[in-house]
């Protein structure tokens, strides 16, 4: 850790306070050549190297130095448009005279190999050497990022960076920018007052190397990022597995993803633009991290502990179900599926009883002197769980979900007068809760481990590093009692054993999970309007000493175990056994799509706003 420390130090002296340097660099009797470091490696969590470096030429050019320049043979020798190469001289001109500025980046082996014998015709022009990425899968574009050139923005607002340099843009490049970037070398060649080089300024003295980039181990299992990215061919949403123990994340799909090859070289703008003009699909959209659906029945084990916790049902009381829940002096109902009737805490998360988790809900909530009170304080114990709030894992792109307050009612209801029947929904996971992808992870991992968790991250290990900050080794528990966690753990068993997904059982492996249909709304023409619903299911496994936490989100995928159900049952058998038997169930999700669905007249947003 200490040499960590150190080295971002001297990083940090280097880059933002030794002005020295930069005042070399502007002295007009000495050039400047910078020798760029290659950016650290990344490695999944099974040493699979993920992320290279190619080398790359680019050709640059100090304005302050050309002289007579034929434009048109230097255009034709570059086979660069009149008008783009005059744009780029004009912009190397503000951005600086004397530094170089790139006018043709990222030049090919063989136009390097063509141009490198001619550029020495044209005064302030010269070929550098540096990398580019190399990427050794295409798959997990969302988890490694991109990087790109720096603009004039961000050499504003970071005067650690030149004009022609790499900066990490989303995902881990841009996380861990600072360690994978490394530090430049520079070498000052002293002119004569012809402008002619005529060797090291001082001797060399002032020159120094570039060190590269740290490598980093990140936590993903690439064997299963790559899987869950082929099951959801032609469908939409996300999957988010974590390691329990340890906070871990194992995998982090989006759906539909694309090759981060595509962002590499003179295509990336051209695709880059491709990939954000889909506003419909949204493939730059990381769903696990920034997608806010309702979170559906898997929620009922958090109404469960929260019940057990404020001692307003016990495992052994059994409710009735008369195909809903009624409330209200109107008969108001909120329906439910046929099962058997009545149903205890397992039963009824087994078999997803809407009724009874409307009456265990308005408990918490009527213990209390008032709604305000009760909302407020259940609230507080889902907060506990990571919820409704930023999570704090090592990733830069994220939301909050949402887990309602009083506030929320009172602004919704006149003189603040509203009751728990107001809120009901938010028994079930609908109403106004909204969890990404992420955070239902992190619940599911947190009852896996009964009542605690580490923040998730995507760092394992870096070079040279002793440890990981500790907020990821720090154990968060929750506001519930551990005893309590046991009864939810079985009866999240049962729903394999004897409940809505007894036909996704894994040989050989006790899992524990939750089905979910989430009621997915829209407006159209100032309407809400419900589309068809979306897929969840969480799960964790094996039932002791869990080694996968895993939630599944797929959207306009109609009930929990047909889509979602499936997919996590894959996954868990991939994790664990590393091979996969129930092949006529990846065949199934394989083969399956849901296009249909995305391709309807105003098939709704890509993530639910609830509205």
């Amino acid at each position: 850790m200490i040499t960590g420390v150190v080295f971002a130090g001297r990083l940090f002296y280097l880059q933002i306070y030794d002005t020295s340097f930069k005042q070399l660099s502007e002295d007009n009797a000495i050039k400047t050549v910078y020798d760029y470091p290659q950016r650290g490696y990344i490695f999944d969590r099974n040493d699979k190297l993920m992320v290279q470096n190619q080398p790359s030429f680019d050709v640059m050019v100090i304005p302050r130095d050309v002289k007579n320049l034929d434009t048109l043979a230097f255009c034709e020798m570059i086979k660069m448009p009149k008008e783009d190469f005059i744009e780029k001289m004009r912009k190397a001109r503000v951005y600086s005279p004397r530094l170089a500025s790139p006018i043709l980046p990222q030049l090919t082996k063989q136009e390097y190999a063509s141009l490198s014998e001619k550029i020495h015709k044209f005064d302030g022009f010269f070929i550098q050497k540096r990398t580019l990425r190399d990427y050794e899968v295409q798959h997990s574009a969302n988890v490694l990022g991109y990087i790109r050139e720096v603009n004039q923005y961000i050499i504003d607002r970071n005067p650690a960076y030149e004009m022609g340099e790499i900066i990490g843009m989303t995902g881990v490049e841009k996380q861990y920018e600072d360690i994978l970037r490394g530090v430049k070398g520079v070498k000052y060649i002293q002119k004569d007052r012809f402008n002619r080089d005529i060797g090291a300024y001082e001797d060399g003295i002032y020159d120094t190397l570039p060190q590269r980039g740290k490598d980093i181990t990140l936590t993903i299992d690439a064997t299963l990022q790559a899987y869950g990215e082929k099951l959801f061919t032609n469908k939409r949403g996300g999957i988010v597995a974590i390691e329990p123990s340890s906070g871990e994340i194992l995998a982090l799909v989006t759906a539909p993803n694309f090759d981060p090859g595509l962002l590499v070289g003179r295509e990336r703008s051209k695709n880059f633009n491709q990939l954000s003009r889909d506003t419909t699909a949204l493939p730059l959209y990381d769903r696990g991290l920034l997608a806010e659906y309702p979170p559906g029945s898997p929620f009922k084990t958090l109404t469960a502990l929260i019940g057990l916790q404020e001692n307003v049902i016990d495992i052994k009381e059994t409710i009735a179900c008369r195909g809903g829940y009624y409330y209200g002096t109107r008969g108001r109902k909120l329906g439910c599926h046929a099962h058997s009737s009545p149903l205890s805490m397992e039963g009824g998360i087994a078999k997803s009883c809407n009724a009874y988790f409307c009456t265990v809900y308005r408990r918490i909530i009527e213990k209390y002197d008032s709604p305000q009170q009760g909302i407020d304080n259940w609230r507080n114990h889902l907060m506990s769980f990571g919820l409704g709030q930023f999570m704090g894992y090592d990733l830069p792109a994220g939301k909050r979900g949402k887990i309602p307050s009083s506030r929320t009612y009172n602004a919704m209801y006149p003189n603040n007068n509203w009751y728990s029947t107001a809120t009901i929904s938010n028994a079930i996971g609908q109403g106004e809760v909204l969890l990404t992808p992420m955070q239902m992870a992190n619940f599911t991992a947190t009852i896996a481990n009964r009542g605690w968790y580490k923040k998730p991250h995507i760092i394992k290990n870096i070079q040279d590093y002793d440890t990981i900050p500790g907020q990821y080794t720090d154990i968060n528990k929750t506001t519930i009692d551990p005893q309590h966690f046991q009864p939810v753990v079985d009866g999240m068993h049962e729903v394999f054993t004897n409940g809505t997904a007894t036909f996704l059982q894994v040989p050989g492996i006790d899992i524990c999970g939750k089905t979910g249909t989430a009621e997915n709304y829209t407006k159209i023409d100032g309407k809400r309007t419900q589309l068809t619903d979306h897929s969840v299911f969480v799960a964790f496994a094996p039932k002791d000493n869990p080694k996968i936490a895993i939630a599944v989100f797929v959207e306009n995928g109609y009930w929990g175990a047909r889509w979602a159900g499936r997919i996590s049952s894959l996954m868990i058998e991939k994790y664990i056994k590393g091979e996969i038997t129930l092949t006529a169930m990846e065949d199934y999700v394989l083969n399956g799509s849901l296009m249909h669905e995305y391709e309807k007249p105003y098939s709704g947003e890509p993530f639910n706003i609830n509205q």
